[in-house]
């Protein structure tokens, strides 16, 4: 990125001089790379934005029309609930499927939402709040039984779970660079079928078409609106290639190692009470709340005593809280990392167990 910053840093696809197209080519080798990840066939369908939130208001804004029927869960971001929230203003209408209190959706429950107007079935990959594995692959494929797109949320398991859009039969993937990927904040993309026709959320620049007033839908720079985040981007590459060296698999078994160290270690602690699946049902995710002590009080003597990040309170998922009965408390969310270590959950452990006791 600093090289890219400092060295050349033109605005690609606008001009001819070399650092533009210096630049050009990084991104292009970024949107190569990132798409060989997620076995994407043409690059050329991967638009970056600047985060998952982007990706979806993109994709459901751009896909929907009045009168379409959309099937989601109890399970989704804020991201998801609140475009389509506004899209009833448009006679976009949509159901949501309740998972059990362990964040487990049913493939079957979503088929069961199906109705004859349903046009789009939206799912996380993996709950933000409890860490929950979807079946998304089993969801996939009811999809294409029905001829219905999925759109896949993959802010919490791009890079953490395998995905494939092509055999998981995903119509459409959102994802951010700045978690599992490993990737600069304010990196994201979508990945869109080339049986899917959207429409741009952003009018602006696009460095083709210049003589035209109405936005050209070429992908991906017709949705790439304005100058983009090219160091980000190609930091985002960069990123993308070592998860791919390391192997996403590899890095799933290890933050399940480490989830399942403070999840067994905590669980016995009389004071903790623990929500969510078994750690081989979920991402790299633990959910928790210590007895008597507010999960915003938690987080901060975590942060302040001991030097460990969390969050707490409700994570912009309600209705994931109302479901995994933490809507009245909302709850403390330890996440982990390739690069966090046994001896770092180790120090979590005994820090939790220090507050807990009132030391």
């Amino acid at each position: 990125m600093e090289d890219c910053i400092v060295n050349y840093c033109g605005n690609p696809g606008r001009s001819g001089h070399y650092m533009s197209m210096k630049t050009g080519e990084a991104v292009y080798q970024a949107r190569k790379d990132t798409a060989r990840l997620f076995g994407i066939k043409d690059p050329a369908r991967l638009i970056f934005t600047k985060n998952t939130t982007e990706s979806l208001n993109m994709a459901m804004s751009g896909f929907l029309q009045e009168g379409d029927h959309v099937v989601t869960t109890s399970m989704e971001h804020n991201s998801v609930y609140r475009p389509l929230k506004r899209l009833e203003e448009s006679g976009v209408s949509h159901t949501i499927v309740k998972g059990d209190r362990m964040g487990r959706v049913s493939a079957q429950a979503v088929e069961n939402a199906l109705t004859e107007s349903t046009s789009l079935i939206v799912i996380t990959g993996a709950s933000n709040v409890s860490g929950t594995i979807m079946p998304f692959d089993e969801i996939g494929k009811i999809a294409e039984q029905h001829h219905i797109p999925l759109l896949l949320d993959g802010a919490q398991c791009a890079g953490s779970i395998p995905i494939d859009v092509g055999s998981m039969k995903i119509s459409m993937l959102a994802f951010p660079g700045h978690k599992g990927l490993l990737g600069p904040l304010g990196t994201g993309g979508l990945y869109v079928a080339p049986d899917i026709q959207l429409r741009p959320l952003l009018c602006g620049g696009t460095g083709t078409q210049s003589k035209s007033r109405n936005q050209p839908c070429d992908f991906p720079e017709g949705f790439e609106a304005g100058t983009i985040n090219a160091p980000g981007i190609i930091g985002l590459g960069y990123s993308v290639r070592f998860i791919q060296k390391v192997g996403v698999e590899a890095i799933s078994f290890y933050e399940r190692q480490l989830i399942r160290q403070f999840d067994e270690a905590v669980q016995n602690m009389d004071f903790i009470e623990l929500y969510g699946p078994a750690p081989e049902e979920k991402t790299g995710i633990s959910l928790f709340n210590i007895r008597n002590v507010e999960s915003e009080e938690v987080t901060g003597r975590l942060s302040r005593e001991f030097g460990i990040a969390v969050r707490g309170g409700y994570h912009c998922s309600g209705f994931a809280h109302m479901t995994v009965g933490t809507w009245d408390t909302g709850a403390v969310r330890l996440s982990v990392g390739p690069f966090n270590t046994r001896k770092e959950i180790a120090k979590a452990i005994e820090a939790v167990w220090k507050i807990g006791k009132g030391r």
